[in-house]
């Protein structure tokens, strides 16, 4: 039943949470390009069925693969790419939660 709640909310509500603290003057585009995280659940469209509920998402589609939240991981060094890390990193987030609850 919380599940669902805490799932959603990282997804939604702590990027919210990190745009507003660290991004004040800007927290609107901070917030809207992490965001844009949700966007490696495309790679759902490529498992059967595309949507399981009880289904651990880390390391089972390619774009939650280990090899690519490494890439998420690096994405948060550099200054230019690091809301779309921090986005990405949220989501992996997120989705572990599947896999521990």
């Amino acid at each position: 039943m919380y599940k669902p709640i805490i799932h959603y909310g990282i997804h939604f509500i702590l990027p919210l949470a990190v745009a507003l603290f660290f991004y004040k003057r800007s927290w609107k585009k901070a917030y809207l390009i992490m965001i844009c995280g949700m966007l490696i659940d495309l790679d759902h469209l490529l498992a059967t069925p595309i949507f399981a509920p009880n289904r651990c998402s880390i390391n089972f589609h390619p774009l939650h693969s280990y090899y690519a939240i490494a890439i998420y991981i690096l994405l948060l060094i550099p200054k230019k790419t690091r809301l779309i890390g921090l986005g990405l990193v949220i989501h992996i987030l997120a989705d572990s939660v599947d896999c521990l609850l």
